[in-house]
């Protein structure tokens, strides 16, 4: 990949992830935190219909161990445009384990950039993450270039 086609491809994934952030600010502002996790992914889901986004909602992610696939239940709370995985908590804090999760949902997938977001906090923008995997947003010295 040549450094324009890494250029347009971050953008166009920049572009994404700032849409997907305003629906779930749209989300946070009308239903405020304190809600099972399940409210905000249907809200979520509602918002992403409405602005026409590609997604799939708890899409199923089978592992591939070795040679064979297990099914072990795992399911993404979305995957946008086959490119943005999005995973939704609402919890008192987002922990380490939520960030590895995500992280390794995008390794399994070969996906770059993924947003952790929690809905149960006052200001959403405390609430999101972007967890990046592979190089595509990393700069020299290692660190996500765009939070």
């Amino acid at each position: 990949m040549n450094h324009g086609d890494t250029e347009a491809r971050r953008a166009e994934l920049n572009r994404l992830t700032e849409r997907v952030i305003g629906l779930c600010i749209e989300v946070h502002r009308t239903l405020g935190p304190g809600l099972l996790e399940s409210v905000y992914e249907e809200a979520l889901a509602y918002e992403m219909g409405l602005a026409r986004l590609n997604f799939a909602r708890q899409a199923e992610f089978p592992l591939r161990y070795k040679e064979v696939v297990l099914t072990c239940g795992y399911r993404l709370d979305f995957l946008v445009d086959g490119k943005l995985i999005i995973e939704l908590k609402a919890v008192n804090a987002i922990e380490p384990i939520h960030q590895a999760q995500l992280l390794t949902y995008l390794k399994f997938h070969r996906l770059p950039l993924g947003l952790l977001v929690n809905f149960n906090v006052p200001v959403l923008k405390d609430g999101i993450r972007r967890i990046v995997s592979g190089d595509l947003f990393r700069t020299r010295d290692g660190l996500d270039d765009e939070t």
